[in-house]
């Protein structure tokens, strides 16, 4: 049994055993089931949503809109309505925490957490209360939640949702087609994301394949991106950043050291490719994501649907982006199948 749901069990443990000393407890299961039958009848009905969002960027802010819309457009169309209660934790994790249990203690319907430490935080504070908690810009669930799955397996507790996974060994792939003479590649991650962690593990894994060196850079929060990329971007040929909030957050920074020392970036996803001067990104759709998590919570609020035994949806479309002028800056040939990335266009 892994961590995680060890957890779990032992919270909801001391839930049962504290509610077998008053009669009747066993009914709360059958008022649940009879909630979730009237939900997926009626019409008229609020429900409430609170949304966690790590931090704000555009990669979390696209998806958080996705599902805004998505489960607004679903809810009316019954005839019903939905309240947000959206709170940002402003990059802290500690914040997340104390945004999921003020969601647990208000009695919210739903919960939606956008990004890995949202996940964690929402999955933690809901174990006893088992309210909904579906996900979104979160690269592997199990990683997350310390559960032995695949990436689109259930989970098998009260979370679900649509993950951003972009396949690894293509980026590394990306990597090698742009730049087929390179000999040391650099991930520059945050550490304290547990996701960002397992795409520079797959994507070292598919370099040194190809006889290609690959290190590690980490930084543990914005204090010390600086030094870090300083030292990535003078041992490296290229960087490399997977979908990493922190990272997105501060692209000007590594934008400026890597500018400075020459060297080019690969970006794991848009938004680090617009904020750092990438050369290129192979790119899902935030929008999309956070659209079909609107799905999910739809189907599970006004059907009755279980979170526990929902797979986790990932985005099958991806598109080659490149930056024009960088490209060339770098003297890089572009292989077919790429698109010149418009800055002028945001995305939906």
């Amino acid at each position: 049994m892994n961590k995680f749901i060890k957890k779990v069990t032992a919270v909801a443990l001391s839930t049962v055993m504290i509610g077998g000393c008053f009669a009747g407890c066993s009914s709360s299961t059958e008022e649940a089931e009879t909630t979730a039958e009237n939900n997926a009848t009626a019409t008229g009905v609020t429900y409430t949503v609170g949304i966690c969002q790590l931090v704000q960027h555009d990669a979390l802010d696209y998806a958080t809109r996705g599902f805004e819309d998505k489960l607004t457009e679903l809810a009316e169309a019954d005839g019903n309505t939905v309240e947000y209660d959206f709170q940002n934790a402003s990059g802290d994790s500690s914040a997340c925490a104390t945004i999921a249990n003020q969601f647990v203690s208000n009695g919210v319907d739903l919960i939606m957490a956008n990004a890995t430490a949202s996940l964690q935080a929402c999955a933690t504070a809901t174990a006893s209360s088992q309210i909904p908690v579906v996900g979104t810009s979160v690269t592997d669930f199990g990683t997350a939640l310390d559960i032995d799955m695949g990436s689109t397996d259930a989970t098998g507790i009260n979370v679900t949702g649509s993950n951003d996974l972009v396949p690894l060994t293509e980026q590394a792939q990306q990597i090698l087609d742009l730049f087929p003479d390179i000999q040391v590649v650099g991930c520059l991650y945050c550490s304290a994301e547990a996701n960002s962690q397992f795409q520079v593990d797959g994507v070292k894994e598919a370099l040194e394949e190809q006889g290609i060196e690959c290190n590690f850079y980490s930084f543990s929060d914005s204090n010390d991106i600086q030094s870090v990329a300083t030292t990535a971007a003078a041992e490296s040929d290229v960087i490399y950043i997977p979908t990493d909030n922190t990272a997105a957050s501060n692209g000007s920074i590594i934008e400026t050291v890597c500018t400075e020392a020459g060297v080019p970036i690969i970006a794991g996803e848009e938004s680090i490719f617009e904020n750092t001067g990438a050369v290129a990104t192979l790119s899902i759709s935030f929008y999309e994501i956070g659209q079909k998590a609107g799905e999910m919570a739809y189907d599970i609020l006004a059907n009755g649907a279980n979170p526990s035994t929902m797979n986790v949806w990932q985005p099958e479309n991806v598109t080659y982006y490149y930056n024009e002028e960088v490209a060339e800056s770098f003297g890089v040939t572009i292989p077919d199948g790429y698109e010149v990335y418009d800055f002028s266009e945001s995305e939906e």
